[in-house]
């Protein structure tokens, strides 16, 4: 365990999708086709990042239609599936950007997330991510992945960057 580390400086926070986005539950039509479940509170909290300027990417190991769908949906422009090797990503994004490592989050919930959970300045994991990861990140949310783990997150670091209030109450207008 490290001291928890804050994300008053994103400037990008990447996100995992089966356990993260989803609540890591495969699901298969007949003829072979994988259906994903999404949190709509989860995508509201994505959507406020992007507003604040904190750019969105989503690095998955699997790939899918219905997260092609739903990125798309949500305007995240970087999505990357497929990735074996999600450190490797996150650097190339960062180089692209000139950003350091310290600027970028990333939320995931499994082992194979920990290189990158690592590299970053703010790591968080759902609460029904796996107890070695818990132990390796700076914010591990009350809520399961697919559950309002996401929107947690987001609105937690909108609050450390000292811009949720402000966004929360343009809703009461």
């Amino acid at each position: 365990m490290h001291a928890p580390r804050t994300p008053a400086n994103l400037r990008l926070m990447g996100f995992d999708v089966d356990g993260v986005l989803t609540d890591g539950s495969l699901y298969f039509t007949p003829n072979g086709d994988e259906i994903k479940v999404f949190s709509s509170l989860d995508g509201h909290g994505l959507k406020m990042l992007q507003n604040a300027g904190i750019e969105v990417v989503i690095i998955s190991g699997r790939s899918s239609r219905a997260l092609e769908l739903r990125a798309a949906n949500l305007g995240v422009a970087e999505l990357h599936m497929g990735v074996e090797d999600k450190r490797a990503c996150l650097d190339t994004l960062l180089a692209q950007r000139g950003l350091a490592r310290e600027q970028a989050g990333y939320m995931g919930d499994d082992v194979v997330d920990l290189p990158i959970l690592r590299a970053c300045g703010f790591a968080a994991t759902p609460a029904d991510g796996h107890g070695f990861v818990r132990r390796h990140v700076d914010y591990v949310a009350r809520h399961n992945g697919g559950r309002g783990a996401v929107r947690e997150v987001c609105d937690h670091i909108l609050a450390s960057q000292g811009r949720l209030q402000a966004m929360l109450a343009a809703y009461l207008t």
